[in-house]
């Protein structure tokens, strides 16, 4: 028997320039290590989104379902684990974006907040919804551009201070509104964009650094500075950030933000905008005011 064709497309024929050395994040991820519940509790914030959403919506299951990129252990569990959610197929990072996913086979396509990490996240997207049947439902999620800005700010302004120029040391993230439209260009209907901000401290600048390593969230930037950070830097950076941003308890603030994207794969049910001119009532009627021409003042 015929096995059923990959999906292969990405977003154009030619391929943006690679921003992140993908090769290199799966290596840490590979040897990565969670020592502390508590370093799991971004993955477990996305995945109670996730699973909210999916609450969400009545009268839906989905028989089918792809897990993409899945950024901790947990969302496989927690999304097999959901009464509505039925067979899962897992697709693990790898260092090409292609998505080995038969077109029109899922009726549900998650990609486990590792959106922040794709070189080309419109043709991440694109693939995913052309892997849906039509109406499919595809949640992706990844880091905002709130993340890390206390932090970002902090090693940027050292950094300047020291050396009188500055090193790219914490992954750009895009803000809401650019994220969003990133579903309408992927061709997604109904699309939504929704942000949680995820306010937490740490004992110092160094302890929040050693779990982003261990979340397998450290700098992948592929034009990254190779050289160690040196220490005057670092040390000023560590300042900077106690100053400016202190938590109660004499430790230090981190705010990250969690952006999550749903929409829906093109289907015949869905609802359609309306034509512009077509509408059948006025708006003055419904109103229960009186329509005046462009242009006129009220009380003429």
């Amino acid at each position: 028997m015929s096995q059923p064709p990959v999906l292969t497309a990405t977003a154009s024929a030619a391929q943006p320039p690679a921003l992140f050395d993908r090769a290199l994040w799966l290596a840490r991820r590979a040897r990565r290590a969670l020592p502390r519940p508590e370093a799991r509790f971004l993955h477990e914030a996305a995945i109670d989104g996730v699973l909210d959403r999916l609450d969400m919506i009545a009268d839906r299951d989905f028989a089918k379902a792809a897990l993409i990129w899945p950024g901790a252990p947990e969302w496989a569990s927690a999304l097999s684990g959901h009464p509505r959610v039925g067979a899962l197929e897992v697709v693990p990072p790898a260092a090409e974006e292609v998505l080995p996913l038969a077109p029109g086979a899922f009726d549900l396509a998650v990609l486990g907040l590792t959106l922040h990490w794709a070189n080309d996240p419109v043709g991440v997207l694109i693939q995913m919804r052309r892997a849906l049947k039509p109406d499919g439902l595809l949640i992706a999620c990844g880091f905002g551009g709130a993340t890390l800005a206390e932090l970002r700010e902090a090693l940027a302004e050292a950094e300047v201070e020291a050396t009188g120029g500055l090193s790219p040391r914490i992954s750009p993230m895009g803000e809401i509104r650019a994220m969003g439209a990133l579903l309408q260009r992927a061709g997604l209907a109904m699309p939504v964009a929704d942000a949680d901000r995820i306010e937490t401290s740490y004992p110092d600048s160094l302890a929040l650094m050693r779990e982003l390593r261990a979340m397998g969230e450290a700098n992948a930037l592929h034009d990254r500075n190779r050289a160690p950070l040196r220490r005057e830097v670092l040390a000023r950076a560590c300042a900077i950030h106690a100053e400016r941003h202190p938590a109660e308890g004499g430790r230090v603030a981190a705010a990250f933000e969690i952006v999550t994207l749903t929409g829906w794969a093109p289907g015949p049910d869905q609802p359609q905008a309306k034509r512009p001119g077509s509408a059948v009532a006025r708006l003055a009627d419904a109103l229960g005011t009186t329509e005046r021409p462009a242009g006129d003042k009220p009380g003429r």
